[in-house]
């Protein structure tokens, strides 16, 4: 009952917006990183907001796989990976500019001034 109903929504969503499915996915990934990024108050960089970005695309695939009766592996991997990319890529740059700036700024060390 519950897989279905959710079904029927996302469906709903996808032909209101007219978005192919792997657009909704992208959208849908930034969307939960940023609400969970101000609900929570932590940064980007940390992974409490992806956390939620991974447990909401789990909650997504265990309830296609419940309404499907099976695992749809193509679909699966691809909305795994569509949710999570860029989410992802933000946290790791965001997580990794303070070290690459340190070593850029070791790299190019200004004359003293005097």
């Amino acid at each position: 009952m519950i897989p279905e109903l959710y079904h029927t929504f996302i469906d709903w969503i996808g032909d209101g917006t007219g978005l192919p499915d792997t657009i909704l996915h992208i959208h849908a990934g930034m969307a939960v990183l940023m609400v969970a990024r101000i609900v929570t108050r932590r940064s980007l960089g940390s992974f409490v907001p992806w956390s939620f970005v991974a447990a909401a695309e789990a909650f997504n695939e265990i309830m296609d796989r419940l309404n499907f009766g099976s695992w749809r592996w193509a679909d699966t991997t691809s909305d795994i990976a569509n949710t999570l990319f860029w989410p992802t890529v933000i946290c790791l740059g965001i997580r990794l500019r303070p070290m690459l700036l340190a070593r850029d700024a070791a790299r190019v060390k200004m004359p003293d001034e005097g």
